[in-house]
């Protein structure tokens, strides 16, 4: 393949839009892979589509290798196969929706268990057809309230999903292990530095996910690993472990204080102490039980309810970890205060919440017998020694409360835990029999008696993936591709305007010819200096300058990771490159 930049479809910026907010977004717009489309939505130029590509050839590449299939679902489905999984009401605003002439709604896929579920009921009727392994790699669409970051956070985007349909619980667990090291050996051939942690499975469902999270800076996601042992997790996911309960009866009876303008815990506190409540000092806010109201609408509900959580002062609520606890409603910070004007908002306590049957959840830490200094429900009032399972009974505990570095490690008994922050680049789900179940999807078994399969989902950004290996890999003069993923193997810089130009097409035609992907720069309007700001913005791997010693058989080569440079003479070096290029040793 050989690419000329002076008939390419191709600019690059100099300038940063103004829009972009992170780095894969910046440099993938500045030198010249994506332009905006619509918000969310971004035309691929030539060179964007071939790291699309390259991508995609990795993955299916290793798909097939396990045995997968491929297969192409259509974007464009009929809304009844979701109404009847529930996910058309789970989804919600996420979906795009619309109705064709006849009326009949019909949805923009967000993902595909529903058909690939029909499919196999469509096709398989004996337990000899299993276990199969469906795969597809196709556009999917979710209506982002907020498209931001570029490829990181779209409304359309491109993903590999996979769907594994086995007979018992051993065969999913196999469909579900050959995919995690199928993904670790896609992730690894694309440069990428990721975690494998533990993670909530949201819309999907199942009894177990996994995400793979590459590590940058800029990444949506927090997870957590663990100082001592392999423990790691989405934040979402992180379990708190509780202390031991304590005897109800041998706490001290509840006491009501006036704490007149102590609607704050740090208020509160230094009141406390002031004043010793409850007979003692040393009040801190992990001795404080704040409780957060919250808003929350169920799907298909016409109005939300409110729900209060319960949790030591000193956390925050994480509206990202309820949200995925409480999955699929919808969470949303309470506002409808002159509805309930039993809430005392900055002084509520948990003792009334079951009187007006309002939904109490806790925190793991509020465990029976633990005693706490609350709001009394009356405004500038607070109550010490307020006695779980004495003075109120939580509906249920819920991991609410913000994680943070330094929290003891739910899986050792002395580890840490410690809070990066990535991009989600893969999730693998055990679905098992959700969608099966939703379908009646059974097949004859050995024994002549129905037998109805489980499944799997795998999962792979492949769009967003570009972003993420961006996001790796990357200087403040560009970008700096992984070989396995770069739109060309060498870029040829013609450093002047005469036979310079001439002879690194001639040199670029061989390279070409002899298997490589080569990009030309023979442009004649432009500088050498803007040539070669224009390669380190591409981000090439290699590139050879042919210019001021061609006439004595010389280029320079120059590598883009490592700034590397070494002259070379002409004879043999299509044949150096070549073996450069495919890893054999001893070679530039």
């Amino acid at each position: 393949m050989l690419l000329r930049m002076s008939t390419l479809l191709h600019r690059t910026r100099r300038e940063d839009p103004a829009d972009a907010e992170v780095p894969s977004h910046r440099l993938l717009l500045r030198a010249g892979y994506i332009r905006r489309a619509a918000p969310g939505g971004y035309t691929w130029l030539p060179l964007g589509k071939l790291v699309l590509d390259r991508i995609t050839e990795v993955v299916r590449a290793e798909l097939t290798a396990i045995g997968d299939q491929e297969v192409h679902f259509p974007a464009l489905l009929p809304a009844e196969p979701y109404r009847t999984s529930g996910r058309w009401t789970e989804y919600g605003d996420d979906i795009f929706t619309l109705a064709d002439r006849r009326g009949a709604e019909h949805l923009l896929a967000p993902t595909h268990e529903e058909m690939a579920a029909l499919l196999v009921k469509d096709l398989f009727t004996s337990y000899r057809d299993f276990p199969v392994t469906l795969f597809q790699v196709q556009t999917k669409f979710r209506d982002e309230a907020r498209p931001r970051a570029g490829l990181l956070r779209g409304r359309e985007f491109l993903m590999k999903d996979a769907y594994s349909f086995d007979l018992d619980e051993a065969g999913l667990r196999a469909a579900y292990d050959r995919h995690r090291v199928a993904y670790q050996r896609i992730f690894d051939r694309l440069g990428l530095d990721y975690t494998v942690v533990h993670a909530m499975s949201g819309a999907m469902g199942g009894s177990a996910s996994e995400e793979f999270l590459a590590a940058t800076p800029v990444g949506e996601d927090t997870f957590v690993g663990c100082t001592e042992c392999d423990y790691a997790a989405n934040t979402e996911a992180v379990t708190t472990r509780a202390p031991a309960a304590g005897d109800v009866t041998a706490q001290a009876a509840v006491e009501v204080h006036d704490t007149p303008e102590t609607a704050t815990i740090a208020s509160l506190v230094e009141l406390a102490n002031a004043r010793r409540l409850g007979g003692r000092n040393g009040w801190t806010a992990a001795d404080t039980l704040k409780n957060v109201v919250l808003s929350v609408r169920q799907p298909g509900a016409e109005r939300a309810e409110p729900l209060v959580i319960g949790l030591p002062g000193d956390r925050e609520v994480d509206l990202k970890r309820v949200e995925a606890a409480l999955h699929p409603a919808q969470v949303a910070v309470f506002e409808d205060w002159p509805a309930y004007p039993e809430l005392v908002r900055g002084y509520i306590g948990p003792q009334v919440l079951d009187k007006l049957g309002i939904r109490y959840l806790v925190d793991p830490r509020v465990v029976p017998g633990s005693a706490w200094l609350t709001g009394a429900n009356e405004p500038g009032r607070h109550a010490t020694d307020v006695v779980c399972g004495r003075d109120f009974t939580p509906d249920g505990t819920i991991e609410a409360a913000e994680v943070r570095a330094g929290d003891p490690c739910s899986a050792c008994d002395t580890g840490e835990l410690t809070i990066r922050r990535g991009i989600e680049i893969g999730h693998i789900f055990q679905l098992g029999r959700r969608f099966t179940d939703a379908f009646a999807v059974d097949v004859l078994g050995p024994a002549g008696k129905p037998v109805r399969p489980l499944m799997g989902c795998y999962g792979i950004g492949v769009s967003r993936a570009v972003a993420a290996v961006a996001e790796q890999h990357h200087d403040d003069r560009g970008l700096v591709w992984p070989a396995a993923v770069a739109p060309c193997d060498v870029h040829l810089v013609a450093a002047g305007k005469g036979p310079q130009v001439d002879a690194a097409l001639e040199l670029g035609g061989r390279l070409a010819g002899a298997g490589l992907r080569v990009l030309v720069d023979d442009r004649t309007h432009v500088s050498a200096g803007v040539k070669f700001t224009d390669a380190e913005l591409i981000g090439i791997p290699r590139t050879v300058v042919v210019g001021r010693r061609l006439a004595d058989g010389y280029v320079e080569l120059r590598d883009r990771a490592d700034d590397g440079r070494v002259e070379l003479p002409l004879d043999g070096l299509v044949e150096r490159l070549v073996d450069a290029v495919r890893g054999r040793p001893g070679v530039v």
